[in-house]
């Protein structure tokens, strides 16, 4: 068992998603030896965890998110030895392993859902979502699926319906029993038994399900924003309002959170909600009793994170709950990668990677980010994921951010596999980017990124000191981070023209080295196109 319990209070989790980041038995996609040999280049990143995406058996319909067993590990990716093999490789290197459990529902070929299935009366009937149609024979209510269509499902054996947020082989599982809660916690102390140090938890706000089952009401057109499903699916329709974001999960939480606590354990929810994210967040995460961590979607979203839009994100997170602890990222597997999501340039993405390292909070890096990697092209007949090919053209699905680390330049695959072809296509254009190119250039993206680390390394205070609310003065965003030994400023220029900001009051001198921070002048910093000041207060 650990013993620093606030190890995740300001750390950097890097995402790993283990199809795409090394192959190492040359089938083309990527496994838990492949993250073993990897792992070297994370902890020289700076990173102080890893959140590997699920590797757990799976028919694979949603790529692991559809899990058959909880405490298995799919052929695909390896044995429990491996995975027992990165934990005692990432403990050699000081990193922490976080992986991906997805509570909220399970594959329909998990023997859960098929006992459940069998009738009305079997030990297990009650621990899915079933509800009888209405008269009509229609759906009990008018709940939609992030995937698309209705939540619900037809099954002929129990004559009902059967809940699924997402795909149809993925029933929901009804939280509202004890024996699920309890099954659910034994996969969690399975793992941690196994080693881990803490858990990124899947869709946290799903858990449970209005028990009434009642409508979602409409919600107006004005509301709508595509920052969880695209903008053509009838899903941004809604006001989720019954089928998650449930009061009852709040108890559920507690109880994950002490079978957590004798292992110093943290978790990172996954709060998938488009109107209430950052509130939601704060409910979970206040009080010190629920996860440690949730991130939102406000970051995440298609419209860039311009200085306007963060000090009205922070203004909300500080009126819902002053003491939630986020964990912000820019990038996923279920999004667009933020370099082409935003239109950034190189010295834009340098830009909003300095900014990110300077929030409170915890960050998470998605592979590849680190290269300056943009979203791949995929064309149609080579779209893996379920969502893309059904709302393709107009939503291509979340293939272009899955696609292999490229990891040597002179290399057809990027090094990422021996195989003749890859899972996913390595774009040619990501192979000037790999990490070989990168390594030893000090003007690199990489470089960049391992000096932001550095630099929420070496001062406490970007990791758990206080933050002013940030304030926006035309495209510079600017805060003060504080604790008792330290005072940074930081500002950051999120625009292609230079400003000049004003400093507190004070005597200040430049901190970091390899950033390209703005110089301080007297009261001022002047900041060139997409360039940061961060400035440390001189001792009185």
């Amino acid at each position: 068992m650990t013993q620093d319990k606030d190890w995740w209070r300001g750390a950097v989790i890097y995402q790993i998603y283990p199809r795409s980041f090394q192959d190492s038995n040359g089938d083309g996609i990527g496994d838990l030896a492949g993250i073993v040999r990897r792992l070297p280049h994370i902890a020289g990143l700076g990173a102080d965890a890893v959140w590997i995406s699920p590797f757990f058996s799976s028919p694979m319909k949603d790529f692991g998110y559809d899990v058959s067993d909880y405490c298995d590990v799919d052929p695909m990716f390896g044995t429990l030895g491996d995975f027992d093999a990165v934990i005692a490789r990432a403990n050699e290197l000081n990193l922490k392993v976080m992986i991906d459990l997805v509570l909220s529902h399970t594959s329909d070929a998990h023997p859960w859902f098929a006992q459940s299935r069998k009738d009305r009366s079997n030990p297990k009937a009650d621990w899915y979502v079933w509800a009888e149609p209405r008269p009509d024979g229609t759906p009990p209510n008018n709940w939609l699926s992030v995937f698309g269509g209705s939540a619900w499902a037809w099954d002929a054996r129990r004559e009902q319906y059967y809940l699924h947020n997402f795909l149809t082989s993925q029933p929901d599982l009804n939280l509202h029993c004890p024996a699920v809660q309890e099954a659910l916690l034994d996969v969690v102390r399975f793992w941690l038994k196994r080693g881990v140090h803490g858990f990124r938890l899947d869709t946290i706000n799903f858990y449970f399900a209005d028990r009434y089952l009642r409508d979602n009401p409409p919600l107006p057109k004005e509301l709508r924003n595509d920052s969880i499903a695209p903008g053509v699916n009838p899903y941004n329709h809604q006001l989720h309002l019954f089928s998650k974001n449930q009061p009852e999960n709040l108890d559920f939480l507690r109880r994950l959170r002490g079978v957590m606590e004798p292992y110093g354990a943290a978790a990172v929810g996954e709060v998938g909600d488009a109107q209430r994210g950052l509130e939601i967040m704060a409910e979970y995460t206040s009080g010190g009793d629920k996860v440690q961590m949730c991130y939102p979607f406000e970051l995440l979203q298609p419209k860039r994170a311009t200085a306007q839009v963060l000090e009205q994100t922070f203004a909300r997170l500080n009126a819902a709950a002053p003491d939630a602890w986020p964990c912000w990222a820019f990038s996923n597997h279920d999004t667009v990668r933020h370099i082409t999501r935003w239109g950034l340039t190189d010295a834009a993405a340098r830009a909003y990677c300095t900014l990110l390292l300077c929030l409170r909070g915890s960050v998470c890096l998605y592979q590849g980010e680190e290269l300056g990697l943009p979203e791949a092209e995929i064309a149609f007949d080579d779209l893996q994921d379920p969502y893309g090919i059904e709302f393709w053209p107009e939503f291509k699905g979340r293939d272009g951010c899955r696609t292999p680390m490229v990891w040597e330049a002179d290399n057809r695959l990027g090094g990422f596999s021996t195989a003749a072809k890859a899972w996913l296509p390595v774009p040619a254009e990501h192979l000037g980017r790999a990490v070989s190119r990168q390594a030893d250039d000090p003007a690199s993206m990489l470089a960049h990124y391992r000096a932001a680390l550095a630099l929420r390394r070496d001062h406490a205070v970007l990791r758990t000191g206080t933050m002013t609310p940030p304030v926006a003065q035309g495209n510079v965003i600017s805060f003060t981070r504080q604790d008792g030994a330290e005072t940074l400023f930081c500002a950051v220029n999120l625009g292609g023209t230079a400003a000049e900001v004003a400093l507190p009051d004070g005597e200040w001198t430049a901190a970091g080295a390899g950033l390209d921070l703005a110089s301080v002048q007297g009261a001022a910093a002047h900041l060139g196109p997409w360039q940061a000041c961060v400035a440390r207060r001189c001792p009185d």
